[in-house]
Protein backbone atom coordinates (compact mmCIF):
# COMPACT_ATOMS: atom_id res chain seq x y z
CA UNK A 1 0.00 0.00 0.00
CA UNK A 2 2.95 2.35 0.54
CA UNK A 3 3.61 2.43 -3.18
CA UNK A 4 0.01 3.40 -3.82
CA UNK A 5 -0.18 6.27 -1.37
CA UNK A 6 3.31 7.75 -1.46
CA UNK A 7 2.28 10.52 -3.86
CA UNK A 8 -1.04 11.27 -2.17
CA UNK A 9 -1.78 13.74 0.59
CA UNK A 10 -1.95 12.03 3.97
CA UNK A 11 -5.44 11.18 5.34
CA UNK A 12 -5.31 14.01 7.88
CA UNK A 13 -5.41 16.49 5.03
CA UNK A 14 -8.26 14.84 3.18
CA UNK A 15 -11.37 16.94 2.63
CA UNK A 16 -9.35 20.10 3.29
CA UNK A 17 -9.04 22.53 0.42
CA UNK A 18 -5.34 22.78 -0.48
CA UNK A 19 -4.10 26.37 -0.15
CA UNK A 20 -2.59 26.20 -3.65
CA UNK A 21 -5.98 25.32 -5.13
CA UNK A 22 -7.78 28.04 -3.20
CA UNK A 23 -5.21 30.73 -4.03
CA UNK A 24 -5.05 29.67 -7.67
CA UNK A 25 -8.82 29.86 -8.04
CA UNK A 26 -8.97 33.28 -6.36
CA UNK A 27 -6.26 34.62 -8.67
CA UNK A 28 -8.04 33.29 -11.76
CA UNK A 29 -11.38 34.70 -10.58
CA UNK A 30 -9.83 38.14 -10.17
CA UNK A 31 -8.17 37.80 -13.56
CA UNK A 32 -11.46 36.89 -15.25
CA UNK A 33 -13.27 39.81 -13.62
CA UNK A 34 -10.46 42.23 -14.39
CA UNK A 35 -10.25 41.22 -18.04
CA UNK A 36 -14.01 41.55 -18.51
CA UNK A 37 -14.01 44.96 -16.84
CA UNK A 38 -11.06 46.00 -19.00
CA UNK A 39 -12.79 44.75 -22.15
CA UNK A 40 -15.87 46.79 -21.32
CA UNK A 41 -14.06 50.03 -20.44
CA UNK A 42 -11.78 49.65 -23.46
CA UNK A 43 -14.78 49.20 -25.75
CA UNK A 44 -13.85 45.62 -26.64
CA UNK A 45 -17.11 44.09 -25.39
CA UNK A 46 -20.53 44.63 -27.02
CA UNK A 47 -19.81 48.19 -28.29
CA UNK A 48 -16.68 49.75 -29.76
CA UNK A 49 -15.37 53.27 -29.11
CA UNK A 50 -17.75 54.70 -31.72
CA UNK A 51 -20.80 53.16 -30.08
CA UNK A 52 -21.18 50.56 -32.82
CA UNK A 53 -21.84 46.91 -32.10
CA UNK A 54 -18.75 44.73 -32.13
CA UNK A 55 -19.14 41.87 -34.64
CA UNK A 56 -18.97 38.68 -32.62
CA UNK A 57 -20.74 35.35 -32.16
CA UNK A 58 -23.78 36.56 -30.24
CA UNK A 59 -25.02 38.60 -33.17
CA UNK A 60 -26.06 35.41 -34.99
CA UNK A 61 -28.19 34.36 -32.02
CA UNK A 62 -29.97 37.69 -31.67
CA UNK A 63 -30.51 38.14 -35.40
CA UNK A 64 -31.86 34.59 -35.75
CA UNK A 65 -34.30 35.34 -32.94
CA UNK A 66 -35.29 38.61 -34.61
CA UNK A 67 -36.15 36.75 -37.80
CA UNK A 68 -38.28 34.34 -35.78
CA UNK A 69 -40.17 37.23 -34.18
CA UNK A 70 -40.64 38.77 -37.62
CA UNK A 71 -42.27 35.54 -38.80
CA UNK A 72 -39.39 34.21 -40.92
CA UNK A 73 -37.61 31.49 -38.89
CA UNK A 74 -36.32 29.63 -41.96
CA UNK A 75 -34.45 32.74 -43.10
CA UNK A 76 -32.24 32.50 -40.01
CA UNK A 77 -30.24 29.89 -41.93
CA UNK A 78 -29.72 32.10 -44.99
CA UNK A 79 -26.22 33.57 -44.71
CA UNK A 80 -26.91 36.61 -46.87
CA UNK A 81 -30.11 37.61 -45.12
CA UNK A 82 -28.56 37.00 -41.72
CA UNK A 83 -25.63 39.25 -42.52
CA UNK A 84 -27.82 42.05 -43.82
CA UNK A 85 -29.76 42.07 -40.56
CA UNK A 86 -26.58 41.79 -38.49
CA UNK A 87 -24.97 44.75 -40.24
CA UNK A 88 -28.11 46.81 -39.62
CA UNK A 89 -28.10 45.92 -35.91
CA UNK A 90 -24.37 46.47 -35.39
CA UNK A 91 -24.19 49.60 -37.49
CA UNK A 92 -21.13 48.35 -39.34
CA UNK A 93 -20.09 45.54 -41.68
CA UNK A 94 -17.41 42.92 -41.14
CA UNK A 95 -15.57 40.27 -43.18
CA UNK A 96 -16.99 36.75 -43.37
CA UNK A 97 -20.18 35.52 -41.73
CA UNK A 98 -21.58 34.76 -38.31
CA UNK A 99 -23.86 32.08 -39.66
CA UNK A 100 -26.69 30.40 -37.75
CA UNK A 101 -26.26 26.62 -37.89
CA UNK A 102 -28.06 25.26 -34.82
CA UNK A 103 -31.01 22.87 -35.06
CA UNK A 104 -34.41 24.63 -34.95
CA UNK A 105 -35.08 23.89 -31.24
CA UNK A 106 -32.42 26.45 -30.32
CA UNK A 107 -34.52 29.09 -32.05
CA UNK A 108 -36.70 29.13 -28.92
CA UNK A 109 -33.80 30.64 -26.93
CA UNK A 110 -32.83 32.95 -29.80
CA UNK A 111 -36.38 34.27 -30.05
CA UNK A 112 -36.57 34.82 -26.29
CA UNK A 113 -33.37 36.85 -26.37
CA UNK A 114 -34.51 38.90 -29.36
CA UNK A 115 -37.36 40.32 -27.28
CA UNK A 116 -34.74 42.52 -25.63
CA UNK A 117 -32.47 45.20 -27.10
CA UNK A 118 -29.23 43.75 -28.43
CA UNK A 119 -26.92 44.94 -25.63
CA UNK A 120 -29.29 43.84 -22.85
CA UNK A 121 -29.79 40.46 -24.50
CA UNK A 122 -26.02 40.01 -24.88
CA UNK A 123 -25.17 40.76 -21.26
CA UNK A 124 -28.29 38.99 -19.99
CA UNK A 125 -27.51 35.81 -21.91
CA UNK A 126 -24.01 35.67 -20.43
CA UNK A 127 -25.34 36.24 -16.91
CA UNK A 128 -28.36 33.92 -16.99
CA UNK A 129 -26.56 31.02 -18.69
CA UNK A 130 -23.76 31.36 -16.12
CA UNK A 131 -26.15 30.52 -13.26
CA UNK A 132 -26.95 26.89 -14.16
CA UNK A 133 -23.26 26.34 -14.88
CA UNK A 134 -22.46 27.58 -11.36
CA UNK A 135 -25.11 25.28 -9.91
CA UNK A 136 -23.79 22.25 -11.80
CA UNK A 137 -20.21 22.89 -10.68
CA UNK A 138 -21.32 23.36 -7.06
CA UNK A 139 -23.23 20.08 -7.16
CA UNK A 140 -20.32 18.18 -8.70
CA UNK A 141 -17.67 19.38 -6.26
CA UNK A 142 -20.13 18.96 -3.40
CA UNK A 143 -19.15 22.08 -1.50
CA UNK A 144 -19.17 25.85 -1.93
CA UNK A 145 -15.65 25.95 -3.34
CA UNK A 146 -17.22 24.53 -6.50
CA UNK A 147 -18.58 28.03 -7.14
CA UNK A 148 -15.08 29.45 -6.91
CA UNK A 149 -13.72 26.76 -9.21
CA UNK A 150 -16.49 27.51 -11.73
CA UNK A 151 -15.77 31.24 -11.80
CA UNK A 152 -12.03 30.63 -12.00
CA UNK A 153 -12.07 28.57 -15.18
CA UNK A 154 -10.20 30.72 -17.75
CA UNK A 155 -12.66 30.07 -20.58
CA UNK A 156 -15.34 31.95 -18.60
CA UNK A 157 -13.90 35.20 -19.94
CA UNK A 158 -13.78 33.98 -23.55
CA UNK A 159 -17.34 32.67 -23.49
CA UNK A 160 -18.65 35.90 -21.95
CA UNK A 161 -16.70 38.11 -24.34
CA UNK A 162 -18.22 36.53 -27.48
CA UNK A 163 -21.65 35.75 -26.02
CA UNK A 164 -21.47 32.05 -26.78
CA UNK A 165 -23.34 29.09 -25.31
CA UNK A 166 -20.46 27.38 -23.51
CA UNK A 167 -22.07 27.92 -20.10
CA UNK A 168 -25.27 26.24 -21.25
CA UNK A 169 -23.46 23.29 -22.84
CA UNK A 170 -21.31 22.76 -19.74
CA UNK A 171 -24.31 23.02 -17.40
CA UNK A 172 -26.31 20.47 -19.38
CA UNK A 173 -23.46 17.95 -19.54
CA UNK A 174 -22.60 18.54 -15.90
CA UNK A 175 -26.22 18.21 -14.80
CA UNK A 176 -26.67 15.05 -16.87
CA UNK A 177 -23.72 13.45 -15.12
CA UNK A 178 -24.33 14.66 -11.58
CA UNK A 179 -28.03 13.69 -11.65
CA UNK A 180 -27.58 10.29 -13.26
CA UNK A 181 -26.92 8.13 -10.16
CA UNK A 182 -29.98 9.27 -8.17
CA UNK A 183 -32.33 11.06 -10.57
CA UNK A 184 -32.03 9.34 -13.96
CA UNK A 185 -35.17 10.94 -15.41
CA UNK A 186 -33.91 14.47 -14.66
CA UNK A 187 -30.55 13.43 -16.03
CA UNK A 188 -32.21 12.29 -19.25
CA UNK A 189 -34.09 15.58 -19.54
CA UNK A 190 -30.80 17.51 -19.37
CA UNK A 191 -29.23 15.21 -21.95
CA UNK A 192 -32.21 15.61 -24.25
CA UNK A 193 -31.91 19.39 -24.04
CA UNK A 194 -28.28 19.04 -25.12
CA UNK A 195 -29.56 17.99 -28.55
CA UNK A 196 -29.25 21.64 -29.60
CA UNK A 197 -25.53 20.81 -29.91
CA UNK A 198 -25.58 17.15 -30.95
CA UNK A 199 -21.84 16.79 -31.55
CA UNK A 200 -21.28 16.79 -27.78
CA UNK A 201 -23.76 13.99 -27.17
CA UNK A 202 -22.18 11.43 -29.51
CA UNK A 203 -20.69 9.32 -26.71
CA UNK A 204 -23.68 9.33 -24.39
CA UNK A 205 -25.76 6.64 -26.14
CA UNK A 206 -22.76 4.28 -26.08
CA UNK A 207 -21.99 4.72 -22.39
CA UNK A 208 -25.65 4.69 -21.34
CA UNK A 209 -26.16 1.36 -23.07
CA UNK A 210 -22.89 0.03 -21.63
CA UNK A 211 -23.95 1.09 -18.12
CA UNK A 212 -27.58 -0.08 -18.60
CA UNK A 213 -28.83 3.43 -17.81
CA UNK A 214 -32.06 2.82 -19.70
CA UNK A 215 -34.17 5.47 -17.97
CA UNK A 216 -31.65 8.14 -18.86
CA UNK A 217 -31.39 6.82 -22.41
CA UNK A 218 -35.14 6.66 -23.02
CA UNK A 219 -35.87 9.99 -21.33
CA UNK A 220 -33.18 11.74 -23.38
CA UNK A 221 -34.58 10.24 -26.58
CA UNK A 222 -38.10 11.33 -25.69
CA UNK A 223 -37.01 14.90 -24.85
CA UNK A 224 -35.04 15.13 -28.09
CA UNK A 225 -38.06 14.07 -30.11
CA UNK A 226 -40.32 16.39 -28.11
CA UNK A 227 -38.04 19.38 -28.75
CA UNK A 228 -37.88 18.55 -32.44
CA UNK A 229 -41.66 18.25 -32.60
CA UNK A 230 -42.28 21.51 -30.75
CA UNK A 231 -39.84 23.34 -32.99
CA UNK A 232 -41.58 21.89 -36.06
CA UNK A 233 -44.93 23.14 -34.77
CA UNK A 234 -43.52 26.54 -33.84
CA UNK A 235 -41.22 27.22 -36.78
CA UNK A 236 -42.61 25.03 -39.54
CA UNK A 237 -41.20 22.43 -41.88
CA UNK A 238 -39.29 25.14 -43.74
CA UNK A 239 -36.96 25.75 -40.79
CA UNK A 240 -35.90 22.10 -40.72
CA UNK A 241 -35.50 22.08 -44.49
CA UNK A 242 -33.32 25.19 -44.29
CA UNK A 243 -31.23 23.62 -41.52
CA UNK A 244 -30.59 20.52 -43.64
CA UNK A 245 -29.95 22.61 -46.77
CA UNK A 246 -27.38 24.96 -45.23
CA UNK A 247 -25.51 22.43 -43.05
CA UNK A 248 -23.31 21.04 -45.88
CA UNK A 249 -22.28 24.60 -46.77
CA UNK A 250 -21.37 25.28 -43.17
CA UNK A 251 -19.27 22.10 -42.99
CA UNK A 252 -17.58 23.02 -46.25
CA UNK A 253 -16.71 26.48 -44.97
CA UNK A 254 -15.35 25.51 -41.57
CA UNK A 255 -14.11 21.92 -41.90
CA UNK A 256 -12.81 22.02 -45.47
CA UNK A 257 -12.01 25.62 -46.43
CA UNK A 258 -10.96 26.72 -42.96
CA UNK A 259 -12.71 30.09 -43.06
CA UNK A 260 -12.07 30.31 -39.34
CA UNK A 261 -8.30 30.03 -38.71
CA UNK A 262 -7.36 26.41 -38.07
CA UNK A 263 -5.79 27.37 -34.78
CA UNK A 264 -9.26 28.15 -33.44
CA UNK A 265 -10.37 24.51 -33.74
CA UNK A 266 -9.39 22.88 -30.44
CA UNK A 267 -9.22 19.34 -31.81
CA UNK A 268 -6.66 17.01 -33.33
CA UNK A 269 -8.36 17.81 -36.63
CA UNK A 270 -7.64 21.52 -36.16
CA UNK A 271 -4.13 20.83 -34.84
CA UNK A 272 -3.23 18.81 -37.93
CA UNK A 273 -4.43 21.58 -40.24
CA UNK A 274 -2.68 24.21 -38.10
CA UNK A 275 0.67 22.55 -38.77
CA UNK A 276 -0.07 22.26 -42.48
CA UNK A 277 -1.23 18.66 -42.59
CA UNK A 278 -3.54 17.58 -45.43
CA UNK A 279 -7.27 17.10 -44.94
CA UNK A 280 -6.98 13.32 -45.34
CA UNK A 281 -4.49 13.11 -42.47
CA UNK A 282 -6.61 15.39 -40.29
CA UNK A 283 -9.68 13.19 -40.76
CA UNK A 284 -7.66 10.01 -40.26
CA UNK A 285 -6.21 11.17 -36.96
CA UNK A 286 -9.58 12.49 -35.80
CA UNK A 287 -11.27 9.22 -36.69
CA UNK A 288 -8.65 7.18 -34.84
CA UNK A 289 -8.92 9.36 -31.74
CA UNK A 290 -12.73 9.36 -31.80
CA UNK A 291 -12.90 5.58 -32.17
CA UNK A 292 -10.32 4.99 -29.43
CA UNK A 293 -12.10 7.30 -26.99
CA UNK A 294 -15.47 5.70 -27.76
CA UNK A 295 -14.15 2.17 -27.16
CA UNK A 296 -12.31 3.09 -23.97
CA UNK A 297 -15.31 4.91 -22.50
CA UNK A 298 -17.67 2.09 -23.39
CA UNK A 299 -15.41 -0.41 -21.60
CA UNK A 300 -14.96 1.97 -18.66
CA UNK A 301 -18.67 2.55 -18.14
CA UNK A 302 -19.36 -1.20 -18.18
CA UNK A 303 -17.32 -1.61 -15.01
CA UNK A 304 -18.92 -1.27 -11.59
CA UNK A 305 -15.68 -1.23 -9.61
CA UNK A 306 -14.64 2.27 -10.70
CA UNK A 307 -15.60 5.48 -8.93
CA UNK A 308 -18.49 7.13 -10.69
CA UNK A 309 -16.77 10.51 -10.56
CA UNK A 310 -13.87 9.20 -12.63
CA UNK A 311 -16.21 7.75 -15.24
CA UNK A 312 -18.11 11.02 -15.39
CA UNK A 313 -14.90 13.03 -15.72
CA UNK A 314 -13.72 10.75 -18.52
CA UNK A 315 -17.00 11.15 -20.39
CA UNK A 316 -16.93 14.97 -20.10
CA UNK A 317 -13.36 15.12 -21.39
CA UNK A 318 -14.04 12.51 -24.06
CA UNK A 319 -16.98 14.50 -25.40
CA UNK A 320 -14.48 17.18 -26.42
CA UNK A 321 -11.95 14.80 -27.95
CA UNK A 322 -14.30 13.05 -30.38
CA UNK A 323 -15.52 16.07 -32.33
CA UNK A 324 -13.44 17.94 -34.93
CA UNK A 325 -15.59 21.07 -34.64
CA UNK A 326 -14.60 22.55 -31.31
CA UNK A 327 -13.89 26.20 -30.52
CA UNK A 328 -12.35 27.60 -27.36
CA UNK A 329 -15.69 28.56 -25.79
CA UNK A 330 -16.78 24.92 -26.07
CA UNK A 331 -13.91 24.02 -23.76
CA UNK A 332 -16.17 25.20 -20.94
CA UNK A 333 -17.18 21.52 -20.82
CA UNK A 334 -13.67 20.69 -19.62
CA UNK A 335 -14.54 22.52 -16.39
CA UNK A 336 -16.99 19.67 -15.69
CA UNK A 337 -14.23 17.08 -15.96
CA UNK A 338 -11.98 19.21 -13.74
CA UNK A 339 -14.74 19.54 -11.14
CA UNK A 340 -15.12 15.77 -10.88
CA UNK A 341 -11.35 15.42 -10.51
CA UNK A 342 -11.32 18.05 -7.79
CA UNK A 343 -14.08 16.21 -5.94
CA UNK A 344 -12.03 13.02 -6.00
CA UNK A 345 -8.94 14.93 -4.87
CA UNK A 346 -10.77 16.55 -1.98
CA UNK A 347 -12.09 13.18 -0.81
CA UNK A 348 -9.01 11.02 -1.42
CA UNK A 349 -6.21 13.57 -1.28
CA UNK A 350 -4.48 15.24 -4.19
CA UNK A 351 -1.36 13.73 -5.69
CA UNK A 352 1.65 15.99 -5.91
CA UNK A 353 1.45 16.44 -9.66
CA UNK A 354 -2.29 17.12 -9.94
CA UNK A 355 -2.53 20.75 -8.85
CA UNK A 356 0.51 21.81 -10.95
CA UNK A 357 -1.08 20.00 -13.90
CA UNK A 358 -4.34 21.88 -13.40
CA UNK A 359 -2.30 25.07 -13.30
CA UNK A 360 -0.85 24.08 -16.67
CA UNK A 361 -4.38 23.61 -18.00
CA UNK A 362 -5.25 27.15 -16.94
CA UNK A 363 -2.06 28.50 -18.51
CA UNK A 364 -2.79 26.75 -21.82
CA UNK A 365 -6.13 28.53 -22.03
CA UNK A 366 -4.69 31.89 -21.02
CA UNK A 367 -1.99 31.84 -23.70
CA UNK A 368 -4.37 31.00 -26.55
CA UNK A 369 -4.94 34.64 -27.62
CA UNK A 370 -1.19 35.15 -27.88
CA UNK A 371 -0.42 31.99 -29.86
CA UNK A 372 -3.59 31.41 -31.87
CA UNK A 373 -2.80 27.69 -31.68
CA UNK A 374 -5.02 24.80 -30.47
CA UNK A 375 -3.80 25.09 -26.88
CA UNK A 376 -7.27 24.08 -25.69
CA UNK A 377 -6.72 20.68 -27.28
CA UNK A 378 -3.51 20.35 -25.27
CA UNK A 379 -5.46 21.28 -22.13
CA UNK A 380 -7.99 18.53 -22.87
CA UNK A 381 -5.16 16.02 -23.22
CA UNK A 382 -3.67 17.08 -19.89
CA UNK A 383 -7.01 16.60 -18.12
CA UNK A 384 -7.50 13.25 -19.89
CA UNK A 385 -4.06 12.17 -18.66
CA UNK A 386 -4.97 13.14 -15.09
CA UNK A 387 -8.14 11.08 -15.33
CA UNK A 388 -6.21 8.17 -16.79
CA UNK A 389 -3.72 8.27 -13.94
CA UNK A 390 -6.51 8.27 -11.36
CA UNK A 391 -8.13 5.34 -13.15
CA UNK A 392 -4.82 3.50 -13.03
CA UNK A 393 -4.62 4.01 -9.28
CA UNK A 394 -8.21 2.83 -8.95
CA UNK A 395 -7.52 -0.37 -10.87
CA UNK A 396 -4.42 -1.04 -8.78
CA UNK A 397 -6.48 -0.71 -5.62
CA UNK A 398 -9.25 -2.92 -7.00
CA UNK A 399 -8.15 -5.96 -5.06
CA UNK A 400 -8.02 -4.12 -1.74
CA UNK A 401 -11.68 -3.11 -1.43
CA UNK A 402 -15.07 -4.66 -2.26
CA UNK A 403 -16.96 -3.54 -5.34
CA UNK A 404 -19.68 -1.88 -3.29
CA UNK A 405 -17.17 0.31 -1.51
CA UNK A 406 -15.50 1.31 -4.75
CA UNK A 407 -18.79 2.45 -6.29
CA UNK A 408 -20.26 4.02 -3.15
CA UNK A 409 -19.31 7.64 -3.94
CA UNK A 410 -21.85 7.69 -6.74
CA UNK A 411 -24.60 7.75 -4.12
CA UNK A 412 -23.27 10.92 -2.51
CA UNK A 413 -24.62 13.29 -5.17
Amino acid sequence: MATLTSDITMPAAKNAIPPALLIGCLVLCVLNAAMLQKAFTSHLWIFDENGLGIPTDFINVWSAGRLVLDGHPALAYDWDIQKQLQVAVLGQSYPGNFAWHYPPPFLFIAAALAHFPYAIAFAGWAATSFLPYLAAMRAIVGRSCGLLLAAAFPVVFTNTLVGQNGFLTASLIGSTLVLMPRWPVLSGICLGLLSYKPQYGLLFPLVLIAASQWRVFLTAGAITLLMAGLSWLAFGTESWQAFVHWMPMFNQAFLVEGRAPWGKLQSIFGLTHYFGGPESLAWTLQSIMSAAVAVLLTLLWRRRDIRYELKAAALAAGALLVTPYLFLYDEMVLAIAVAFLVRVGLEEGFERHELPALGLVAALFIIFPFLGAPTGFAASLVVAALIGHRLGLSWRREGTQPVAAASAPARQF
